[in-house]
């Protein structure tokens, strides 16, 4: 019998002041956080927000190389910006609601382009970000070819 496969990621946030966080992990460097001005925080500094937007934007892109490389598709480049959008919800809290992905892919060969929806759609769905939360996720890819 195989044993399913468990991680575990821990972090650990700091009050600094006003609405201020210092952010660590182990062996990771040092980030600073805290409300963004909309709640009277600072623009400087990583928000809550941002960062959830963030960890959507980077899970997606790497299930989407992983996706690309096990379906032997050779790439040049990729790149990525994500727009969350946060929203109160009448009878409810703010909630982050939509997610907007917007991969640039560069594809090795001409050849592989008719595949690129299936890849970007199963990165999608394989992305465990975008399976933990609730917000819809919209996926807005370009891609184009540099042929070899």
């Amino acid at each position: 019998m195989s044993e399913a496969a468990v991680f575990h990621y821990e972090t650990e946030a700091e009050w600094k002041g006003d609405k201020a966080l210092s952010l660590r992990g182990a062996k990771l460097p040092e980030i600073q956080a805290g409300a963004p001005p909309e709640f009277k925080g600072r623009d400087d500094n990583w928000s809550p927000e941002h960062l959830l937007v963030a960890s959507l934007n980077s899970c997606y892109l790497l299930t989407l190389l992983a996706v690309a490389e096990f379906s032997k598709i050779p790439l040049v480049s990729v790149s990525s910006t994500a727009k969350g959008k946060l929203e109160k919800i009448p009878g409810a809290s703010f909630q982050l609601t939509e997610i907007i992905v917007k991969p640039k892919v560069v594809l090795a060969s001409a050849n592989d382009a008719a595949r690129m929806p299936r890849i970007l759609e199963k990165a999608k769905d394989n992305c465990f970000i975008s399976n933990a939360i609730k917000a819809v996720i919209k996926i807005e890819p370009k891609f184009s070819h540099q042929q070899t």
